[in-house]
């Protein structure tokens, strides 16, 4: 396992969420079969796997109130694994690609209307809060950023101070996506000012190759506070809690692609790596689609 983790991080380019999740899966699966056989789990063993062993390793799972998506990763992981086994030379474990996968039920992303965006994005918004301000000021510059250029939240806090430039001093971030690729994206002058403000206000040092967004202790900022400061936003906006910090990446999307915006430009912005991921969207905007159709379409 430690071999095959070690493969798809070099080769692969895994990210380590999905690094840890697929050795979670795997992990679990092999105690489920000890205890479904009744015998340590092999390498001859394992290889000698029946469909029937893998069904009743998934039904176990879902017993456990776990969702489609999960299912369909652990799935991907112990194929995977199955797949680095036969490289080695130990054995194919055909009964893994003799599983179907779990269906997922198609849902499409929850956007944050417009004006309910912008004032998540308003320091003033957290007046009251018994919060120092520079605190509250982190927290609008982080959402402002994750609205106006669509990261994920990762991609946010995981920005050094020298990939954010000054307001006037440039227009794009480099930042780090899934399987460590970097992307280039457009970044507003209304939110670097905002992270400018951010800056001038926090009392903890900032060196250029630190992360910009740091913790009340002046550590690097966890994607939970974050989380929270949503949650407690969320009551005070009176949005549903559909309203998450990655709801504000949908966002994004959602209003670029209801202004005109190309499909192949949003998912390049999204770092998105198969355009069928970015066309989600389009199921959010119909209508738009519907008006497009109507102006374009030749007729006869």
């Amino acid at each position: 396992m430690t071999r095959w983790l070690s493969h798809l991080r070099a080769e692969r380019r895994l990210s380590p969420k999905t690094l840890e999740a697929y050795c979670r899966d795997v992990r679990q699966c092999l105690v489920f079969l000890s205890e479904h056989w009744g015998a340590r789990v092999t390498l001859a063993r394992f290889a000698g796997l029946e469909a029937s062993d893998v069904r009743a390793f998934m039904a176990m799972r879902r017993a456990d109130d776990i969702g489609g998506r999960s299912l369909m990763r652990a799935l991907a992981g112990l194929r995977s694994f199955g797949r680095f086994l036969e490289r080695e030379g130990v054995g194919k474990v055909g009964a893994l690609s003799a599983i179907r996968a779990p269906k997922i039920g198609k849902s499409l992303p929850k956007p944050i209307q417009m004006a309910a965006a912008r004032r998540l994005a308003d320091a003033d918004e957290r007046a009251g809060e018994t919060r120092d301000p520079w605190i509250w000021a982190r927290d609008a510059a982080v959402m402002a950023l994750l609205y106006g250029s669509g990261l994920r939240i990762s991609e946010a806090l995981g920005l050094k101070r020298r990939d954010v430039p000054l307001p006037g001093a440039g227009d794009v971030l480099v930042v780090t996506g899934k399987g460590n690729k970097t992307r280039m994206v457009p970044v507003l002058q209304n939110v670097l000012a905002l992270i400018q403000d951010y800056v001038a206000m926090c009392p903890h040092s900032l060196p250029p190759e630190g992360p910009i967004f740091v913790g009340a202790r002046g550590g690097p900022l966890r994607a939970r506070i974050i989380q929270l400061t949503m949650e407690r936003l969320r009551g005070a906006l009176g949005l549903p809690d559909s309203a998450t910090p990655h709801a504000l990446r949908h966002s994004f999307a959602t209003h670029l692609l209801g202004r005109g915006g190309d499909l192949r430009a949003i998912q390049e912005l999204l770092g998105h790596a198969s355009l069928s991921t970015t066309q989600i969207y389009t199921g959010i905007d119909s209508e738009r689609l519907l008006e497009v159709y109507k102006t374009a379409h030749p007729r006869a």
